[in-house]
């Protein structure tokens, strides 16, 4: 097997050279950070074992990625979180997706009024994924517990992440429309996107003795008073508690250039189940669409509609100021590599450009970018970021973290005495990375459950350290943990699997189909956050090395457990 190592400084490499017993070969490249270089390293193997090497590679890469992750989640031993939140889901019917399935669409008359208590001992502000999880904690450790959730959406909870994976990279479009997909880890059955519980109804709740869990859909929640312990909804109605949970989630960015009337008509941003069903009935009649943002959700979503509309001849761009996809995340020529694997998927890039002007054109509008490029497109997607939503912070008296934004709460999730917060609006206290604000479904999952239990009780330590995952096309699936800053110097290791190192004297080529970057703080070089890509079930073994604290030397001892150690030398064949 051959490999390079990336390293933003030398001696580490040698260091990797050494214990490999492979032959380095140097070559420099340009850098992730302002006035950064990084030194790469080719290590290359004797041919056997780079013929053994290149065949393993090839009989995994023929699998599909979600049997490759299927496969390397089974072998760990780890559980992954889409897994976990398949099992939350309901299960919906194998016929086919027909229209009387369909969600309801969002009605325009507001829902007759019901019956709303005036006090409840459990009150979870926010409808999502860290809500739900707090909900059935509560519940397992204190069984008669009454929890009310008031969600501000017009949908009981529902798991975020397959709005922007699997509802556009789904082969049964009908199934998608009515949010139904099938569900990778779980055998294939289909499931719809909400999370399954026995819900009871608002007005019904206060007079259970069992207690339950009650969804207050179509609510705001407009201000809180943390000394008596009381919300006050929208409406006026004011609902009182022991304890409470903050689970506000965030809202989307936009970008000043695409406000005014004329323009934004052309212009949507996405995060909720209604930004999913109007953008997907829009692209119907869709020629050109663009997508502005370089990131996780921006990439996702340009490659999904793509995906989706391909046959029907849908042009999708995307433009951004990083000079590759997940720029901000990945070190500059992985994040180049990936805008290579965009491109074949058959979206239109443009990197290093931002939109300087906005004007209406021909029943759209044209975006003019930095680099003078004019693009007329029929809508846009602005994908650039999220702002944590702590609206109530000033009524209830809370802390906000000025750098970071999120409510401030202690190690137990705590803002203050019966009020706790978690998933995006949270900024918790790491113990291995200081104090952190994180925006994944494995953080809102673990952190959800952790508050609620907390509130029922218990008294544990937040110490999870959360994983995230994104696949960009049939090809490339990413899980990272920890701080993974492209600013931040990197050390990977990636295997040289072109088939040109099979050629006698054969260099081979950069193909970066798997590997790991390890994130290092800038003083002590220590281990800060771990990137995989086609490398699957490592998250555990990536949230040791932070915790255990591994600096930049360490790295070459860790290959192994990483799966990227070059095979053994065959042994020669003993014959009688």
């Amino acid at each position: 097997m051959a490999g390079r190592v990336f390293c933003s400084r030398l001696q580490p490499v040698r260091h990797l050279a050494r214990r490999s017993a492979l032959q380095p070969r140097r070559y420099q490249s340009g850098g992730g950070g302002a006035g950064a270089t990084n030194t790469w390293l080719v290590l290359a193997a004797a041919g056997a074992s780079v013929a053994a090497a290149y065949q393993v590679y090839t009989s995994n890469r023929t699998k599909p990625l979600v049997e490759q992750k299927k496969d390397a989640y089974a072998k760990s031993g780890a559980v992954h979180p889409e897994a976990v939140a398949e099992q939350q889901l309901t299960p919906s019917s194998t016929e086919a997706a027909t229209e009387e399935s369909a969600p309801p669409p969002e009605s325009e008359t507001p829902p007759p009024p019901i019956s709303l208590p005036d006090k409840v001992p459990y009150v979870l502000v926010g409808g999502g994924t860290a809500s739900f999880a707090a909900a059935k904690a509560i519940r397992e450790r204190d069984p008669a517990a009454k929890v009310l959730i008031v969600t501000q959406e017009n949908y009981s909870p529902y798991s975020r992440p397959p709005l922007s994976k699997h509802l556009w990279l789904s082969g049964d479009h009908a199934a998608a429309q009515q949010l139904k997909f099938i569900a990778p880890w779980s055998g294939g059955k289909l499931v719809d996107l909400f999370y399954n519980a026995d819900f009871c109804k608002v007005g019904e709740l206060m007079d259970r003795e069992e207690g339950g869990i009650a969804v207050l859909t179509g609510t705001k929640v407009v201000g809180m008073d943390t000394k008596s312990g009381s919300i006050s909804l929208a409406g006026g109605h004011v609902i009182s508690y022991d304890k409470c949970l903050l689970a506000t989630g965030g809202r989307p960015r936009t970008l000043p250039l695409f406000s005014g009337e004329k323009v934004e008509k052309h212009v949507s941003v996405y995060r909720e189940i209604p930004d999913f069903l109007t953008l997907d009935q829009r692209l119907e009649n869709t020629k050109r669409v663009l997508v502005v943002g370089g990131g996780f959700l921006g990439t996702e979503l340009a490659v999904g509609m793509a995906t989706r509309y391909r046959e029907g001849g849908l042009q999708v761009y995307q433009l951004f100021p990083e000079s590759g996809n997940l720029g901000l995340v990945l070190p500059p020529a992985l994040a180049s590599w990936t805008l290579d694997k965009v491109k074949k998927e058959g979206v239109e890039v443009f990197p290093n450009v931002t939109p300087v002007s906005v004007e209406p054109e021909s029943g759209g509008v044209k975006v003019t970018t930095s680099s003078g490029i004019e693009l007329t497109v029929d809508h846009v997607v602005v994908a650039v970021g999220l702002w944590p939503n702590t609206d109530l912070a000033s009524s209830g008296q809370l802390e906000v973290d000025r750098h970071l934004g999120g409510f401030r709460v202690n190690a137990e999730l705590q803002a203050c005495s019966n009020v706790w917060a978690a998933g995006d609006a949270a900024c918790f206290y790491d113990p291995h990375l200081g104090r952190r604000r994180v925006e994944h479904h494995d953080h809102a999952q673990v952190s959800g459950r952790l508050a609620g239990s907390n509130m029922a009780g218990d008294q544990q330590k937040f110490e999870h350290q959360s994983m995230f995952w994104s696949d960009v096309g049939p090809d490339v699936g990413f899980e990272a943990t920890g701080v993974v800053d492209s600013s931040l110097p990197t050390c990977g290791v990636y295997p040289k699997t072109s088939t040109e190192l099979l050629q006698e004297g054969g260099a081979g080529v950069d193909d970066y189909s798997k590997g790991v970057v390890f994130y290092l703080s800038r003083e002590e070089r220590r281990v800060v956050g771990v990137l995989t890509w086609n490398l699957f079930g490592k998250m555990d073994i990536a949230r040791k090395v932070i915790a255990e604290g591994k600096k930049e030397g360490e790295i070459g001892r860790l290959m192994s457990q990483f799966g990227l150690e070059p095979p053994p030398k065959p042994q020669p064949q003993q014959y009688q």
